[in-house]
């Protein structure tokens, strides 16, 4: 069975300069979206989707494709500002940006043959996350789920070097989600975390709130529905030239509606990144640490990918 991962990396830039995405930060050069592939590859993922432009295709495959093919099925999607749109779309033509994650999960139609996951190409998930959401892939469709997120713990989300915004989950006693508030400005206040308002007021936050970070799983049905709400949002907004529709928005508006039913995994993973330049640092020194410890080889496409669930992958 096709178990996909697609990974939302239609915002490198040509030629990778000064690029977040393609800072090396594993010992042997590797990028965050290797470690990405290399969990998904051990957690039972047997397919990765890169969701790219085609004026950075050339770069992208002679920098990550070939390598990755190599131990697993790729193939590519493409997110341009006019594709996929409904042909009567009137936007502003000083445009140049896309319209958003929304769009990027609808590049992979007709790609994508069963449930699927989707994320960002420069966030650290960890392997727990993505065994957990293989996991859950696997029995999604028997329970009447057509959706389910990975939320990661507000405490291990936070940068040291400044303020970041994450969407809050709400969930019920059945951890299903009954919606996402997007927060903007949370950080440490004396080791509390904390957010301000608009007009400066500070709110706490519990550090095991969950917070979403665009891990995703969905039944490829999901995709025809983000097209019904991404058609509404073309006709509002179409106009404007810097307005994206996400996917937390879409799952949000469809959870509202009764149309999705969205299970939220937790993971004991910490996802980390590279929000604020800063960052950079931190994240080589943890990768580094996950090395030392065992959990990652210090080079990881020299030999076998290890799989602990799912289908094996294809031999190099």
């Amino acid at each position: 069975m096709e178990k996909a991962i697609a990974i939302l990396a239609a915002g490198i830039g040509s030629r990778y300069g000064g690029i977040k995405q393609m800072e090396p930060v594993g010992p042997s050069g590797e990028f965050i979206i290797d470690y990405s592939v290399f969990d998904a590859i051990r957690a039972g993922f047997n397919k990765v989707v890169f969701i790219i432009r085609h004026d950075i295709e050339t770069d992208f495959i002679n920098t990550i494709g070939k390598r990755i093919g190599e131990r697993i099925e790729v193939a590519y999607a493409y997110q341009e500002l006019d594709d996929p749109l409904p042909p009567e779309t009137q936007y502003d033509p000083q445009r140049t940006k896309p319209w958003g994650t929304v769009q990027a999960a609808l590049a992979c139609d007709g790609i994508l043959n069963g449930p699927f996951a989707i994320l960002n190409a420069d966030d650290f998930y960890g392997s727990d996350s993505y065994a957990t959401l293989s996991k859950y892939l696997d029995v999604m469709v028997s329970q009447n789920v057509n959706a389910c997120m990975v939320g990661f713990m507000l405490a291990h989300t936070l940068s040291k070097f400044g303020t970041v915004t994450r969407g809050i989950c709400e969930s019920n006693d059945n951890d299903m989600l009954e919606g996402i508030v997007e927060t903007q400005g949370i950080g440490l206040d004396d080791e509390t975390i904390c957010y301000e308002d608009s007009s400066g007021n500070k709110f706490q936050l519990n550090a095991d709130d969950l917070a979403s970070m665009n891990m995703w799983g969905f039944t490829p049905d999901v995709l025809d529905l983000f097209k019904e709400k991404f058609d509404v949002f073309l006709k509002a907004h179409a106009q404007e030239l810097k307005s994206e529709y996400v996917i937390p928005t879409a799952v949000n508006t469809l959870v509202e509606q009764g149309k999705v039913s969205v299970k939220v995994l937790s993971t004991t993973s910490d996802w980390f990144g590279i929000t604020n330049p800063a960052d950079k640092e931190d994240v080589v020194r943890r990768i580094a640490e996950l090395v030392r410890s065992g959990q990652y080889p210090d080079n990881l496409w020299k030999g076998d990918v290890p799989v602990t669930s799912g289908d094996r992958h294809r031999d190099a």
